[in-house]
């Protein structure tokens, strides 16, 4: 068992993908934890190049994408232009 770990949290304002977002707070609401912790464990998966989401969480937000529209994937990632 690895042991806790002692970290300081600031406040930020990132903006987010409005459908993004939804899907995001609706897969923390999922696992009851905060949106900030799992944009942390989302963070530290891919800095270790691992994948963060299980084939059960891949499910859920398969469903969360299709609840709230989103229809962005990891290739429209540095071509999203605010109208």
């Amino acid at each position: 068992m690895n042991p806790s770990r002692n970290i300081e949290r600031v406040q930020t304002g990132v903006r987010l993908e409005k459908r993004l977002l939804k899907v995001l707070k609706g897969l923390a609401a999922y696992h009851d934890m905060s949106l900030g912790d799992l944009i942390e464990g989302i963070v530290l998966h891919a800095f270790d190049g691992k994948v963060p989401f299980s084939e059960k969480n891949l499910k859920k937000i398969k469903e969360l994408k299709s609840i709230y529209e989103l229809d962005l994937t990891c290739e429209d990632s540095h071509k999203l232009v605010e109208s």
